[in-house]
């Protein structure tokens, strides 16, 4: 069967083999139908990619705005509304710019703008589809947003008619705008119009603008590296501002020039001569007193440069915006109140004085106001977002004690010995008064902003985690960080809103928020953009909660209460910068002056940070010293509390932190080390309570001033053969250290008297006297602590009346200081009845006369035959009268008794 198949198959192929020959063709390979295949499937789809692109092309640009001229040389103002969504201010117009026609702009500066922007910008039709598919290579390559591969008539597009979301829709409809604008305009008024409405930074719009904002002059003066700054705006104009940044500046200028050497406007040599110029050298001296005339004018300092970073070529003085922002317009007028004129802050008349005020809402992150400067009218510097200083010890929550609480469970309680101390390099580090106060509490350290024990807390906690903690905060550090910072000295600085948002992640219970002035954007064509941030958790609400609380004492009892509000739970620290020994020598500073002040505080609802101080070091610029006349450095506290009092207005102002769960209060004996709690006997002036980490609060109780227990069986017995009174008593063994018993007694009727002290548990009183009755009182007294004393144990004795029987003669009956009745006469005898009133006799066991009853005598009748006592009367003889006190205070009628 298999034989017969084969040979079947055999004949088959020879006969096919056989028409081929005939036919002259050849059996085609397998490998060339497979590459037909891939080759026509592939058509296939590319042709349907390509009716689907123009299909979705032309449904793109079917809601495409209309190329509308007048947008495109007429700037539109913008409309800013506030956080309440009432419109708060309105952004731009025509008069915002000076319009240049395009003759009137020189070549040197379409060149650079030219060699940066769009080099082929007279070769292609609105698109450079070249340049495009070098930068869609390099976003692949390098990531997306790598480079940009817009020309500037679609950037002009963009910033007249489209929003800037990265969208296919948007790209349609920017070529298609692009392709209408080249067809209706000229290459040279497209330049013309871009070059008029672009942004600079600064408030200045428009490059006719831009030369006189920055350099004071008109564009046929500017020279080549003024035109190459001027040309490396654009892409980001607050980042390459010269002003506020000059390095940033200096090295995009020399990326322009760069480009102008590679595209052939300038040679090597004319590049290396304006690379050799520093970018702010010939910056105009006037460069910060620009026009700008809006309401609020700090707040929409921010506001613009939120937009610029955010959504790039959009120009809201031009583009005709609805802007939706965190302003509130109360809080915003409070500020610029506080720093105008009227306020009566110090140094008015020194124009060198600034101040800078950023305040957010503590929980989201919001700005709600900004301080620009001293009577701000749109500078080149917004003191609360631009400068740049050392924090001074407002860092010190930040930096040094939040990282303890977050990565070491510091306690507020924990103990830092202040002493004597040194750098790991060995320099010396000082406290701000020179002092040492030894070992007192984490919280006491930041209440009186010591510097040893903040250094020794960034020790402990380590540079690199200290570090990475205050990043999260938004604290703009290097990647390495020296031990200076544990007290501010910082390198660069930070800016007053940069440290309101660190501040606020304490308050919020330890979400930071990077503070933001915008929340949504409405172009003309109706889409939006949202702005707000996003929130992060960034430490535990333990570590959120102990700072808020130690800041709390500061602000109560520390350096910083000049910036107590009453009624408001403020939370706050102060900082001091310091002048270098160099500038004290050069402008002759006084011991104490310095150049400025910080204080940055919360509350549950707003949060805010102050700086105050010169802008520019002189003889006359430094902010005096506290002492008592000259506040100076007080003065960001005082803008702080006048800002809180006036804004904080509602019952939810004056809201206190909420405590978390993760920690406990425990009361602490004071100077405990280790952390002891208070005993229930610790006086209230030695109880300071202090939150822990749950699970890491003592357990053990001090025993410093525990109340030492009562004697025990306390007994008082009188041994009449000895004639000796015994006492006796217990006390538990392991609390007799240390102790010593106080006795007291008291006589009859008498007040307590001290008797004796021992450590002994027993003590004989000799020679009692016969009749009195003791009350003795024992109390255990620690010896180191004479406060610390026991309740007293006591025990009461009467002394038998000494009896002598002598041949029935009754012993003389002691009385009360009276000579006895009789006069000396023989008294009563056996069972004779008495002379008197018909009462027995003394002795026999009765008690005799006196004794508490009134002494014959003074009128009375006296007991006897009827006779008159001794001296019809009269005082007896002193012989006889005179009665003695025996040592315990007792009285006796009988001659040397003791």
């Amino acid at each position: 069967m298999t034989e017969k198949y084969q040979s079947r198959e055999q004949r088959r192929k020879a006969m096919e083999e056989e028409r081929s020959a005939k036919s002259g063709t050849k059996k085609k390979s397998p490998k060339k139908g497979l590459f037909k295949k891939i080759f026509l499937s592939a058509l296939i789809i590319g042709i349907v990619g390509l009716i689907t692109g123009i299909g979705t092309f032309a449904y793109y640009v079917q809601s495409t705005p209309p190329l509308d001229e007048t947008l495109l040389k007429v700037p539109v103002p913008s409309k800013v509304y506030g956080m309440d969504g009432e419109l708060a201010a309105e952004i731009g117009g025509h008069e915002a710019r000076e319009y240049v026609e395009s003759d009137e702009i020189p070549d040197l500066v379409k060149d650079a703008f030219l060699a940066t922007e769009d080099v082929r910008f007279y070769e292609h039709n609105g698109v450079d589809y070249r340049r495009l598919a070098g930068a869609v290579l390099a976003n692949v390559t390098r990531g997306f947003g790598a480079e940009g591969g817009s020309t500037i008539t679609q950037q002009l597009v963009k910033l007249s008619f489209l929003s800037t979301d990265k969208t296919l829709k948007r790209k349609a409809q920017e070529f298609y705008l692009a392709y209408q604008l080249e067809s209706r305009f000229t290459k040279d008024e497209i330049l013309e119009m871009y070059l008029n409405r672009i942004y600079f930074s600064n408030y200045a719009y428009g490059i006719s603008n831009a030369a006189q904002n920055y350099y004071g002059k008109s564009l046929d003066e500017l020279e080549l590296h003024e035109a190459a700054m001027l040309a490396g705006l654009p892409q980001s104009p607050n980042n390459y501002n010269p002003v506020t940044n000059p390095e940033n500046a200096e090295q995009r200028r020399n990326i322009v020039l760069t480009l102008m050497v590679k595209h052939g406007k300038i040679t090597e040599e004319e590049a290396d001569e304006a690379r050799a110029i520093p970018v702010d050298s010939t910056l105009a001296d006037d460069v910060e007193k620009t026009n700008y005339s809006n309401k609020y004018n700090a707040f929409i300092d921010r506001v613009i440069e939120e937009i610029s970073d955010q959504l790039g070529d959009v120009d809201p003085q031009a583009d005709g915006l609805e802007i939706y922002t965190t302003l509130d317009v109360n809080a915003q007028e409070q500020v610029e109140y506080i720093l105008s004129d009227e306020s009566g802050i110090p140094h008015l008349e020194n124009e060198d004085y600034q101040a800078g005020i950023a305040l957010i809402d503590t929980q989201s992150g919001e700005i709600r106001a900004i301080g620009g400067g001293r009577n701000h009218m749109k500078t080149g510097t917004n003191y609360a977002t631009d400068i740049r200083v050392q924090p001074a010890s407002a860092i010190k929550p930040i930096l040094d004690y939040a990282p303890a609480i977050e990565y070491l469970d510091w306690s507020t309680y924990h103990q830092i010995n202040d002493e004597p101390y040194s750098y790991s390099s060995g320099t010396e580090i000082n406290n701000w008064d020179n002092k040492h106060k030894g070992y007192l509490s984490m919280r006491q350290h930041l209440a009186d902003s010591r510097n040893i024990p903040a250094l020794k807390a960034l020790q402990e906690v380590g540079l690199d985690r200290a570090r990475d903690f205050a990043v999260k905060l938004g604290i703009p550090l290097e990647e390495e960080i020296n031990e200076a910072y544990a007290i501010g000295g910082f390198s660069n600085g930070i800016s007053p809103l940069q440290m309101a948002g660190a501040y606020s992640s304490f308050g919020s219970g330890g979400v930071y928020t990077e503070p933001f002035a915008v929340t949504k954007v409405v172009f003309q064509d109706g889409t939006s953009v949202n702005l707000n941030k996003e929130s992060e958790v960034v430490m535990k609400d333990s570590t959120a909660f102990m700072i808020t609380d130690m800041l709390k004492t500061s602000v109560r009892s520390g350096l910083a209460t000049a910036a107590n509000v009453p009624g408001l739970n403020i939370a706050g620290k102060s900082g001091t910068t310091n002048f270098s020994k160099e500038t004290i020598s050069e402008y002759g500073i006084p011991e104490g002056g310095v150049p400025s002040t910080w204080f940055a505080g919360y509350t549950p609802t707003y949060t805010a940070a102050v700086w105050t101080g010169f802008r520019r070091t002189g003889t006359d610029n430094y902010l005096r010293p506290i002492d008592g006349v000259n506040q100076d450095q007080y003065l960001s506290r005082i803008i702080f509390k006048q800002l809180m009092e006036n804004i904080s207005t509602t019952s939810e102002d004056k809201a206190d932190f909420p405590v978390p769960n993760s920690v406990v209060r425990v009361p602490i004996e004071k100077g405990t080390n280790p952390p002891l709690k208070a005993s229930e006997f610790t006086p209230s002036d030695q109880i300071t309570n202090e939150y822990f980490v749950k699970g890491t609060e003592p357990t053990k109780v001090s025993k410093e001033y525990d109340k030492l227990p009562t004697p025990s069986g306390f007994t008082a017995k009188f041994d009449e053969e000895a004639n000796v009174i015994n006492l006796n008593w217990k006390y538990p063994e392991e609390r007799l250290e240390g102790v010593t018993f106080t006795i007291n007694v008291a006589v009859n009727e008498g007040s307590p008297q001290p008797l004796t002290e021992t450590k002994d548990l027993g003590l004989v009183v000799e020679s009692p006297d016969p009749g009195a009755t003791f009350t003795f009182e024992i109390i255990a007294v620690q010896d180191e602590n004479t406060e610390n004393r026991s309740d007293a144990a006591t025990q009461t004795i009467t002394i038998p009346e000494a009896v002598e029987e002598d041949d029935g003669i009754i012993p003389e009956i002691p009385g009360d200081g009276e000579e006895p009745p009789g006069d000396g006469e023989e008294p009563p005898g056996d069972g004779e009845e008495p002379p008197g009133d018909g009462e027995g006799p003394p002795g026999d066991g009765e008690e005799p006369p006196g004794d508490g009853e009134e002494p014959p005598g003074d009128g009375e009748e006296p007991p006897g035959d009827g006779e008159e006592p001794p001296g019809d009367g009269e005082e007896a003889d002193d012989a006889n009268t005179q009665s003695n006190t025996n040592r315990n205070g007792q009285r006796d009628d009988s001659e040397d008794n003791d």
